[in-house]
C-alpha cells in the first residue's frame, strides 16, 4: 500500500568533465575512443544493461582520471548500477568513496539514502536525505525520499511535510502526488488526498501504488464500486499487490459479495499475513 519507489539519481555526464585534460594513455585514438566508450556506458545511456555499465564504471575508476569530480561521479553512477543490482553493500561502499572525493556532492548523499532505504536502515536513510538536502535546499527528489523513510517509521506528519515541500519545488514530480495522496489518505483527509491521487494519473502515472491508494480513499469514504475499480487497476498492474486484493475484498464484502470478498481476503492473506493489522491502523474496519 505505501509508495514503495525511491529515486536514485545520477551526477553530471562525465564526458563534460573529460573534454579537459584526459590521461597521456589515451591520447592515441583507439585508446580514446575506449576511454569514451567507457565514460559512456558508465553514464547508463541508451540500454546499458547494470552489468556492463558497472565494467565501464570500474575501467574508468581504475584509470584514475586527472579529475576527482570526475571520479566522485563514475563512483555515484557504479553505487546506483549496484543499488539497481540490489547489492547495497557495494552501492554504500561506491557512494562513501564518491562523498569522500566530493563531499558537497548533494546526489551522492540521497542515493546513499536510497540505499539506505531499501535496506530498512531508516534512521541512516534520513540522515542520508538531510545531509542531501541541506547541500541542495531545492532537491526535490531528496524530500520525497525522506518522506518515504518517514512512512517507513510511520511518521506520516513529516512524511506529509515533505510531500508537500517536493510538490512546491518541483510541481510535475508524480511520485511527490503519489505520495502525499497515500499520506493524506491515512492521515484521514480523503477529499484532498483523493485530488493528489487525480493529479498524479492525470500526469500520466500508471503506478499500482497510485490506484491502490485511491481505493483506500474510495473504501474509507464508503464507495465501494470506485474502489473495485481502482483496485483492479492496481492489480492489473501488480497481481500480488497485498493491500489491493485486501481493499478489494473488503469493498466487495460491503457491497454483498461474500465469496470474491472472502477469497480477495484470503489471497491477500497468503501474500502478507498482518495486511489486516495494517488496515486497522489506518482506520479500516474489517471485521
Amino acid at each position: 500500500m505505501k509508495p514503495g519507489s525511491s529515486v536514485a539519481e545520477g551526477g553530471l555526464a562525465l564526458v563534460v568533465l573529460m573534454l579537459v585534460g584526459l590521461p597521456v594513455v589515451a591520447q592515441n585514438s583507439s585508446v580514446k575512443d575506449s576511454y569514451l566508450s567507457n565514460i559512456e556506458l558508465c553514464n547508463g545511456t541508451g540500454t546499458t544493461s547494470l552489468d556492463a555499465r558497472i565494467g565501464a564504471c570500474t575501467t574508468f575508476i581504475q584509470a584514475r582520471p586527472d579529475s576527482t569530480a570526475a571520479l566522485a561521479i563514475a563512483y555515484n553512477n557504479r553505487g546506483n548500477a549496484y543499488t539497481a543490482k540490489g547489492d547495497y553493500d557495494s552501492a554504500i561502499s561506491d557512494f562513501d568513496q564518491s562523498i569522500a572525493l566530493n563531499p558537497t556532492y548533494a546526489k551522492a548523499f540521497n542515493n546513499r539514502g536510497v540505499a539506505h532505504l531499501r535496506r530498512r536502515e531508516y534512521e541512516l536513510a534520513i540522515e542520508a536525505f538531510d545531509d542531501a538536502i541541506k547541500l541542495d535546499p531545492g532537491y526535490g527528489a531528496a524530500f520525497v525520499n525522506r518522506a518515504g523513510a518517514y512512512l517507513k517509521k510511520n511518521d506520516h506528519q513529516r512524511a506529509a511535510h515533505d510531500y508537500d515541500e517536493a510538490i512546491r519545488l518541483q510541481p510535475a514530480s508524480r511520485a511527490a502526488w503519489s505520495g502525499r495522496c497515500w499520506t493524506r489518505a491515512v492521515l484521514g483527509a480523503s477529499r484532498e488526498a483523493l485530488a493528489d491521487c487525480d493529479r498524479a494519473l492525470q500526469s500520466g502515472s500508471t503506478s499500482a501504488a497510485v490506484y491502490d491508494s485511491r481505493g483506500l480513499i474510495h473504501l474509507k469514504m464508503g464507495e465501494f464500486g470506485a474502489a473495485i475499480d481502482d483496485y483492479n487497476s492496481a492489480l492489473r498492474a501488480a497481481p500480488e499487490l497485498a493491500s489491493a486484493l485486501f481493499g478489494r475484498g473488503l469493498a466487495k464484502l460491503k457491497q454483498g459479495d461474500a465469496i470474491g470478498g472472502k477469497s480477495d481476503i484470503s489471497t491477500a492473506r497468503t501474500i502478507q499475513k498482518n495486511i489486516g493489522d495494517e488496515f486497522a491502523r489506518y482506520g479500516v474496519d474489517y471485521d
